[in-house]
């Protein structure tokens, strides 16, 4: 049996102003064809589907278009579930027409999916809150899955019972585990579990979040520990980490796939991938990354020359780029035009200026009397300096006017 795991799609994720979706739509064409390409039985997306609550139009016609190639035209079943970004209203809505076209949405914790058969495609036969057993007619063993979608604490108390406030979440989700994988799970299937959750080992290096992430990790308090997942459980789909990384063991892997496209400067160099798992029953299973292609990459670049910064945007017109210039002086409007009609990926600009003498400082009080142009100048020289250059003050002196003439009327 054939699997492949991809999570945290953010579809509808902007890069500050930049637009991401012609990218999102070229690499999920590329997870299409890797998924035809592999012949895999099944595709899991572990959570994060969307950025927001509520996405753009855009976005959400690309995820059902999306899903429904990813089923092959309905010859074999995605499952999709909710994250921490995800509204699980939304992740749920569609699922009574999707399920006919294979496309199987999990919008909250203990969901209880009906029996469902396909012809000439899978089955699923027996399913439980939080559990489903699906069949394939070129499989003689069924492949079992457990499902959490994204879980805080008032989710675990309205789906699974959790009444105690002191019982943390580590422990009623291994307890929920626990009790459906001694009930459902022997070694005649395959056996998974699919969820989005921050999950770590325990004792082992706390993971950082990525950078424009919702966190689940405050305080600790929603931290989950890969030792909680039962023994039964062959191979633990998760998302919400942005980087390929296994918290689990060799034997029984729990693996975050990354997201498929680098959505902050802190990815930046990070090569991103899908994962193709290997199982069959009773077996340990064999998995491998597969790198994605599409997307253009981000980069975090300083220079103290701006000829040469000039000269590095233009040999690298792909890239979307976080761009620090040092300098002894201010950039110019001249400069920074010239910057952004050498590339149209420019993110930011951070401008570090190092000819600073605080020693001469003023360590007077400021003068309050003074009119609004010269504490504008004072200011700027303390704060950087310098004094300010005449482009800079035309534009304060151009904000104040306006400032004025607006207050008139």
């Amino acid at each position: 049996m054939k699997i492949l795991h991809t999570a945290d799609w953010h579809l509808g994720k902007r890069l500050d102003y930049f637009s991401r979706l012609e990218e999102q739509k070229a690499v999920l064409e590329e997870i299409c064809e890797i998924a035809d390409r592999e012949a895999v039985d099944l595709v899991v997306v572990a959570g994060d589907l969307f950025d927001t609550f509520n996405p753009q139009v855009e976005a959400v016609e690309l995820l059902y278009r999306t899903l429904r190639r990813l089923t092959n035209y309905g010859k074999r079943p995605v499952i999709a579930i909710a994250g921490n970004h995800d509204s699980a209203d939304r992740i749920d809505s569609p699922d009574t027409l999707a399920r006919e076209c294979g496309i199987l949405f999990v919008g909250y914790p203990n969901a209880h999916l009906n029996p469902l058969h396909l012809d000439n495609s899978f089955s699923i036969l027996k399913t439980a809150p939080g559990f489903l057993e699906i069949t394939f007619p070129h499989l003689d063993y069924p492949l079992r899955i457990f499902i959490t979608p994204y879980a805080n604490e008032l989710r675990l108390k309205q789906y699974l019972g959790l009444e105690d406030k002191a019982k943390a979440l580590n422990e009623a989700l291994a307890s929920n585990w626990k009790e459906l994988a001694e009930k459902y799970a022997d070694n005649q299937g395959v056996n998974i579990l699919v969820t989005h959750l921050y999950m770590l080992k325990r004792g082992g290096e706390i993971l950082e979040e990525p950078e424009g992430e919702k966190p689940l990790n405050i305080g600790h308090a929603d931290l989950i520990y890969s030792d909680g997942i039962p023994p039964q459980i062959q191979y633990t789909a998760l998302g919400h980490l942005h980087r390929l990384q296994n918290v689990g063991s060799n034997e029984r892997p729990a693996l975050y796939s990354g997201s498929p496209l680098a959505y902050s400067f802190a990815e930046a160099g990070h090569e991103k991938h899908v994962v193709i798992v290997d199982a069959t029953p009773n077996t340990s299973v064999e998995f491998t990354k597969i790198p994605l292609q599409s997307g253009r990459p981000l980069h975090r670049k300083r220079f103290s020359d701006l000829d040469e910064a000039i000269t590095w945007l233009q040999r690298n017109p792909d890239a979307l780029v976080e761009l620090t210039i040092v300098s002894d002086s201010f950039l110019s409007s001249k400069d920074i035009k010239r910057i952004h009609e050498a590339h149209d990926g420019i993110i930011h600009i951070i401008p570090v200026v190092t000819k600073q003498d605080y020693a001469q400082k003023s360590q007077q009080p400021v003068n309050l009397e003074q009119d609004v142009t010269q504490l504008f100048q004072d200011y700027f020289k303390h704060r950087l300096g310098q004094d300010p250059n005449d482009e800079i003050m035309d534009l304060f002196k151009e904000i104040v006017h306006s400032t004025t003439e607006s207050e008139e009327q």
